[in-house]
């Protein structure tokens, strides 16, 4: 996990020097200053790092990488209106800075809210991002600005793209606003799929919520964990158990919900019996220690976190209302919103069964549903910022070609922050192990529905909602 995570941070680190020439230098020094500062905050705090504190790391990463991109696209945009470079240095993390705020803070909001209402997995995640959001702030902000600076007083040249990178994205003309009923369609489609799935075949609810009982077993040789849950599946009816490499490669932990619902002493021993036939194929081996696991997620647990994510909803909802003055953008935040966790669901409600790893709903499973909705209204709040600027800027056209013109001209940025962020995910879900497959997996699914609702769902739904106002103005 750990050789994964600094791979794709180096894979990272090449993208955004092949993009932005000696800027991206800067913000790949930025970024470590990040990392440090979070880690260095975590371990102050004698933080426990779960999965789902490092779901909230890998989310600060994106909005670490986001804020840089952000900043710097804004310097391309007065450089390309020929400004020199000291001028549009200034202007660019001034016209920044706004959308850079606006998303920390109702990402900030959100953290709050889930750290004071959240239980369990909820809260840590929430401790991370919240610490998170401040080193990231300052180290984009900062000392990103410090850098860049001090290299122009120094009259060293600072290049904020390459030859290659230059113009890529300047002329773009996708027609968003005319084809969302396209785009509602395609969610619709895939949002009706997986409600029907999970009605029908339902969710594999791991044994966070569900109990089972756990077998730590040593091998006299290298254990192979997906053999192991190939035979066992087949010796429990076709109910998969999960199974982990711990300690060293020679010990398995095997956790299964086979009869779970029956915790006498007589099922115990036959699944024990099960479970030993299933392994004899293996060669010899040692059971060093069973027990029962009851469901870690408990009903007050299920129901604190339901009243955390809604408040915070409201919250995102309120803020958004307030900065941007219609209650349009926060429903089509809302919206997007929801229409990124159904799909997510839908698609583990689909697949679960049919790949060849764990695709458990388990703790891991909920911070990662976490981090897609903190990363989806990131992206959502940023172009917001940007119609609403377009909108103030060019009053006498017509909405829609200002929105469509607005969401055009986001999308260096869209595309930047998305495949360095999607980057991070693929690799750690590569080379990581089977044991943080699934984690991984829902979270590379949520970053490409989170990028796409931003664009295709939340604004348009913004203009579907403001029908009424835009027939007045006209």
């Amino acid at each position: 996990g750990f050789w994964s995570f600094g791979f794709a941070l180096c894979v990272v680190f090449i993208y955004m020097v092949f993009y932005y020439s000696r800027a991206g230098l800067i913000a790949d020094f930025a970024l470590v200053v990040n990392i440090f500062l979070l880690i260095g905050a975590l371990a102050s705090m004698r933080a426990i790092l779960t999965l789902p504190g490092i779901a909230g790391i890998v989310l600060t990463i994106g909005m670490s990488v986001d804020a840089n991109v952000l900043i710097f696209e804004r310097i391309r945009e007065e450089l390309r209106l020929g400004k020199g470079v000291k001028g549009a240095v200034k202007d660019g993390f001034a016209k920044a800075l706004s959308s850079i705020l606006d998303a920390n803070i109702t990402t900030l909001l959100t953290g709050i809210v889930l750290s004071v209402f959240g239980t369990g997995p909820i809260k840590g995640f929430a401790t991370t991002l919240i610490i998170g959001i401040f080193t990231s702030f300052f180290a984009a902000v900062v000392i990103t600005r410090l850098i860049v600076t001090t290299f122009l007083e120094r009259d060293k040249a600072v290049k904020f793209s390459t030859k290659l990178t230059e113009n890529w994205f300047t002329n773009t003309a996708i027609p968003f606003v005319r084809k969302r009923k396209l785009f509602y369609l395609i969610s619709g489609t895939v949002i009706i799929l997986g409600i029907g799935s999970m009605l029908t075949r339902g969710l594999d609810w791991g044994v966070d919520f569900e109990g089972g009982r756990q077998y730590k077993v040593k091998f006299d040789q290298a254990a192979n964990n997906a053999a192991i849950v190939d035979k066992l599946t087949k010796t429990f009816d076709g109910i998969a158990p999960s199974a982990k490499m711990v300690d060293n490669s020679y010990t398995s932990l095997i956790t299964t919900k086979y009869m779970i619902t029956d915790p006498s002493t007589k099922m115990n021993n036959e699944v024990d019996s099960l479970m030993k036939t299933g392994l004899a194929d293996f060669g010899k081996f040692e059971i060093l220690e069973s027990k029962m696991i009851a469901p870690t997620i408990s009903k007050d647990l299920k129901k604190n976190s339901i009243y955390a994510i809604t408040f915070s909803l409201l919250v995102i909802f309120l803020y958004i209302v307030f900065r941007f003055r219609k209650w349009q953008f926060g429903l089509g935040a809302l919206v997007a919103l929801g229409h990124d966790v159904l799909i997510v669901l839908g698609i583990f409600s689909l697949l679960w069964g049919w790949i060849g790893f764990s695709m458990e709903i388990d703790q891991a499973f909920i911070a990662a549903i976490l981090t897609v909705v903190g990363y989806s209204i990131n992206d959502t709040v940023v172009v917001f910022d940007r119609i609403r600027e377009y909108l103030s800027i060019h009053h006498k056209k017509e909405n829609k070609e200002v929105i469509n013109m607005a969401l055009n001209s986001t999308l260096s940025r869209t595309i930047n922050t998305s495949v360095s962020t999607f980057i991070v995910l693929l690799i750690i879900f590569i080379f990581g192990g089977e044991a943080i497959k699934g984690f991984t997996f829902a979270l590379m699914v949520g970053i490409v529905v989170g990028t796409y609702s931003s664009l295709f769902i939340a604004t348009p739904m913004v203009i579907d909602f403001s029908k009424k106002e835009a027939e007045e103005k006209k």
